[in-house]
């Protein structure tokens, strides 16, 4: 008989002339009735949501973390298929996610242990990725690998990230003052700056007008005595004539 299965489960065969068994995941495969054996397990994105609750940080505050994983047995690697199939053959979806569970969940645990609070609390991207970075190195032994890991919430009972955040909200605000005053500042000395080099600009005209003024006078007066003196020289030559 054929037998056949979508891209979200892989089939194991096992029995007469099939040894070692047959992994065939998304496809067909052709088994004896009575002398062969046929199993299927779920290739499906499990979604977990990772809960540590009251976990002691490095400094020794408890806090309470929730993040979102995706996780599936790859089937498209055989020896991680193979891997999966000896953990989790005839074990349900919900008993596959309970295990990963159990797993990303000490993960997530044991990081929050060596970290700070404010380091979790400020750098959530590199909380995730160390999340990630060890729970699939452990899970792929398993043949599941994680698809993606989310920190999804951050809470305490002792109102201590409460505190962190009235502590930001108050140097965003100072910061925010600061930077008022700096720019009134700067634009008080740009406008006294502008208003300096008006007033130079007023005064270079002002001289500029009265140095033409003064040559202006000067050339006048010059013209005037030369004209003077030949009207004069030609009323002494006609007096003489």
């Amino acid at each position: 008989m054929f037998f056949t299965c979508g891209p979200n489960e892989a089939m194991v065969v096992s029995g007469f002339c099939r040894s070692p068994p047959v992994m065939v995941a998304g496809g067909r495969v052709f088994v004896l009735p009575c002398i062969q054996q046929i199993q299927r397990i779920s290739l499906n994105t499990l979604t977990l949501n990772v809960k540590s609750e009251k976990v002691y940080t490095r400094h020794g505050v408890p806090i309470s973390v929730t993040g979102i994983a995706q996780v599936k047995i790859q089937g498209q690697n055989k020896e991680m298929l193979a891997a999966a199939c000896q953990m989790f053959l005839g074990k349900t979806e919900a008993e596959i996610a309970h295990i990963a569970l159990e797993t990303l969940e000490g993960h997530q645990r044991a990081i929050m242990a060596h970290m700070t609070v404010e380091e979790i609390y400020k750098d959530r991207q590199k909380f995730s990725e160390q999340v990630f970075k060890v729970a699939s190195s452990d899970l792929v032994n398993m043949g599941i690998s994680v698809v993606s890991y989310t920190l999804k919430d951050i809470h305490d009972d002792q109102d201590y990230l409460h505190s962190l955040g009235k502590a930001r909200t108050a140097q965003v605000q100072k910061d925010a003052r600061i930077g008022e005053a700096e720019a009134k500042r700067d634009a008080g000395i740009r406008e006294a700056k502008a208003k300096q080099e008006k007033v130079s600009a007023q005064y270079l005209s002002e001289i500029e007008m009265a140095k033409a003024q003064r040559d202006y006078e000067l050339k006048k007066a010059t013209y005037d005595i030369e004209v003077n003196t030949r009207r004069a020289q030609a009323d002494l030559a006609y007096q003489l004539q």
